[in-house]
Order: C-alpha cells, then structure tokens, then sequence
C-alpha cells in the first residue's frame, strides 16, 4: 500500500439536509449506534457513508467546511469530520477493493507469521481502549484469542457494548487451562506492563506504537516484532488487515475504529499520524458509520466516566466544537467544549491545571473565545470555566450578570442549565446577535503561540496522557491562573 497522501480527492461539500446532530430540533435516539450507523449490514453497498462524514454533508452551510442547523445556527465542521472527508475517496476505494465476504485464514497462509498462529493477544496492565480493540483485531487476523491483562475502563465497555463485542477473559484464566500457551504482546512491551501471570519465556510477539525504553522485553530467542511510530496499535492491525487483503468483521472495524479514536485524541493528538487518519476513514466505510463526530463524543462521555485517567489537555479536547457567527459587532468563532461527570469537584478542583489549557487550545485553534462546562448529571447543574475577558464578558451577556462568579471570574454557576444543545449555544448565539462586542482587553489570550510549550505522552504513565509541557502560562507553586490578567 503506497504511503497516504493529504492531498486526497475531495467530496462535494454541499446539500444541506435536516438532522439528528446536536443542535437539530429532532429528537435524538437513546443508542449511539442509531446515531453513527443509520443502515444495517444487510444494506452494505446500497449506501455511502462517505468514510463517516456523511452526517456532516447532509448539513453542509452555505460557507466552506460548516454545519447549519434549525434556526440558523452554524457551526464548523470538528477536525475529525475535516479528517475523514478529506480521505473520503481514498477509504471508498479501499474498502471497495476488499473481499465483501469475511475472509478465512487458509486463504492468507502464506502472509500469515506462524508464531502467532493460536496466540494469545493481550495488552498492558491498567489496560484501554487501544489494548483491548487491538488484541481482539489481532485474534481475528491472526487466528488466536484476545485477552484481557486488567479489567476494562468505562470507555472500552461502551465500545464493546457498542458493536455487540463480548468482553476477553482474563489472561489469567487462559494460562491456567493451558499454561504453556503462546503469547503475543500489543499495545506494550516493557515488563512493568505485562501481567505478571505471563512466562516471559512464552512470549513469541510484540505489536506495538510505543517507543523502546530500560524495561523492554528480552527474549532467548527471535520473536516477532511489528513496531510502528503511528499513534495506535490498532491502526497497525487495520492497516495489516489491508495489506493482507482482508475485510474486518464490522464489529472488529468498529472496535479497531473506536480504539484509534482513543488513542489518537479524536485525531488531534500530538502521536496521531497521516496513516491513522486514512484508517479511521476506511474503517469508517466497513464499520458503516455515518456521523464520525457522533460517535467520537459519545465514546468521550463514557470516557469521562473515569476522570483519573484524563489529562487537562484531554479533558479541554475531548468534546469540544466550534461555532461560527457574523454580526455588525462580531465575527469570529466560539469554542464550547463539555465534561459530563458525576462528581463535578473533581474537575473544578483542577482549575488552575484547565485555564491554562483552554487559553493554549484557544490559542492554536484561532478561536475567538472558548468555554468549558462542567455538567454534574446526577444533580443537574452546570458550571462553566471561564478563561478570560473576552469569555466573562460573552456568558454575563448570554447567561446575566446575576449568575454567580467566583474564583475571580473563573467561574459561573449556570444553575440547571446542562445541556450545550438547548441551554449554552442558543444563549450565545442570542448574545451575540443582540449586539455584543469584544471587550479590549484580552488577559492570557494575548500570549505568544510559541510561549505555549508543547504536548507529549508520559511512556511511564499508564494512562499515557498527554500533558502539555513548558507552557509560559502554567502558575507557578502558590500561584493561581489569573482571568482579568493581561501580558
């Protein structure tokens, strides 16, 4: 398969459609899936999925790279939708090329390495998305059983639930009914990782994306090594389905399609690679998702189920989308992104790790101003973080200076109101076209793009999340982020 372009064909961007998405007055279904396969496999072929960007086509704007909907809100288009449209011709092209049945693997013995013929294909302790999705990819490309090395997250249980997958056992379960068995290590392969109930001497592979550190494996003999600098594994095994000439399952395409949205951060992540980009496009297309952004935000939600393992970073980019507005007084686009937890302290307790990180995704995003609200969801309340001049002034004017701020402006209680569809955006859009302005001072959100440091993945976190480093705006020991602060 030759290397991946950026470059790819675009689709016709235009015919503007109703919808279910996010701000539509339809009602949205109870299943994720409803929502991101609108077709049954029995219809494959019958209908374009235009690699998981056809939602976003249906409600194309009248501007380049926009979303319209009821009542004349508009909003662009997230990265991830940008991504798999851009890629569109080449994922149509591949997946048609595929074999429409489920091939076996008699018919690819020759492809096939024997030692992880039979395997077990298991991932790291504290194990993820990535670890479990690639490990039953790879037990189906292979020929071999996917196990489990810990039990699975919130954010892996909704995507085997999602695509009907049943959960791997134990590793430790498998041993002990055959404890001579082969092992394929994915996802990892430091021994600090590995689930001790693994004989080193067992081991006959590694599939991997993370760089070789002091705990890497040693082995007596050769083994087989696949080691790829992209920024999943699964992209790896998606990848070798293809060059195998091979049809996922849709179960496995939707595991392995949830997997790299994970590890990848929705594609916007500092590891995310071009290859990971095309194969979130073509498994797209063989999962049968149309609304790519749909699905990535309800995986963050299940995500955000367990907060210990969500960085600033991820937290601020995890469900966040942008909207465009044009008035007299305004042009420009505000950012709102949405945390859905039940316990909110948690978050708020954070604060000064947040501001900081919603100023930098402001920054690098071009955004003119941009919120974060943290919605508790079992007692129903809102409060949004507020990063600046420009974001305090915007929400007294659309949620009333008797909102109650605190942390000196860095936060407003919005009271019952929850939700970015019916209570946030409408709000804003009101605000904005009633006449309001930009404030002239700007606080942090004048700070240099390259002041902002830069992103990286901890190898020895077993969260592996991504943190941003070096930033001129991070407070100091004693210091808490400013809001009114201007450099």
């Amino acid at each position: 398969m030759p290397p991946p372009s950026d470059q790819s064909n675009k689709t016709d961007q235009t015919g503007k459609n109703d919808s279910n998405d996010e701000i539509s007055n339809q009602p949205v279904t109870s299943s994720p899936r409803k929502r991101a396969r609108t077709t049954s496999v029995s219809s494959r072929g019958s209908v374009d999925h235009h690699a998981g960007g056809a939602e976003a086509l249906r409600l194309a704007g009248s501007e380049p790279n926009t979303k319209q909907y009821d009542g004349g809100i508009v909003r662009k288009r997230t990265d991830i939708e940008n991504y798999v449209l851009e890629r569109e011709s080449a994922a149509h092209e591949i997946a048609e090329a595929l074999p429409k049945e489920i091939t076996s693997i008699p018919k690819i013995d020759l492809f096939i390495p024997e030692a992880l013929k039979d395997a077990i294909f298991v991932g790291h302790l504290v194990t993820d998305l990535d670890s479990v999705g690639g490990a039953i990819g790879a037990a189906a490309l292979y020929g071999g059983k996917a196990a489990l090395a810990s039990e699975v997250n919130s954010e892996t249980a909704f995507a085997l639930e999602e695509w009907g997958v049943d959960k791997p056992r134990r590793i430790e379960d498998l041993l002990k009914e055959n404890p001579d068995a082969k092992v394929c290590l994915v996802d990892h392969q430091q021994t600090s990782q590995m689930n001790p109930a693994i004989n080193l001497d067992n081991v006959v592979g590694v599939i991997d994306h993370h760089a070789l550190q002091s705990k890497t494996i040693v082995t007596d003999r050769p083994i087989y090594i696949d080691i790829r600098p992209w920024g999943s594994m699964s992209t790896i095994i998606a990848h070798t389905f293809l060059t195998h000439n091979r049809r996922p399952s849709t179960e496995v395409a939707g595991m392995l399609l949830c997997a790299i949205l994970s590890d990848t951060l929705n594609l916007q992540g500092p590891t995310t690679t071009e290859w990971d980009r095309l194969m979130v496009a073509v498994l797209s297309e063989i999962a049968e998702v149309d609304d790519i952004q749909f699905l990535a935000s309800q995986q963050f939600k299940a995500k955000s189920k367990e907060l210990a393992g969500l960085s600033a970073h991820g937290l601020v980019h995890g469900d966040q989308k942008s909207f465009s507005f044009k008035t007299d007084n305004f042009v420009g686009d505000v950012g709102f992104a949405v945390v859905e937890t039940t316990d909110d302290e948690v978050i708020i307790d954070r604060l000064d790790e947040l501001l900081p990180e919603i100023v930098a995704c402001k920054k690098e995003k071009e955004l003119s101003a941009l919120f974060l609200a943290v919605v508790n969801i079992v007692e129903l309340k809102g409060t949004l973080l507020i990063c600046g001049p420009t974001e305090l002034s915007l929400a007294k004017a659309a949620f009333g200076e008797n909102c109650k701020i605190t942390n000196d402006g860095a936060m407003m209680d919005l009271g019952k109101r929850v939700s970015r569809k019916k209570d946030y955006i409408p709000e804003i859009t009101k605000a904005i076209k009633n006449g309001w302005e930009k404030p002239i001072h700007r606080g942090a959100s004048t700070v240099d793009l390259k002041e902002l440091g830069h992103l990286e993945v901890d190898p020895l976190d077993p969260y592996q999340r991504v943190v941003r480093k070096g930033s001129k705006l991070e407070p100091k020991a004693g210091e808490h982020f400013t809001v009114q602060s201007s450099n």
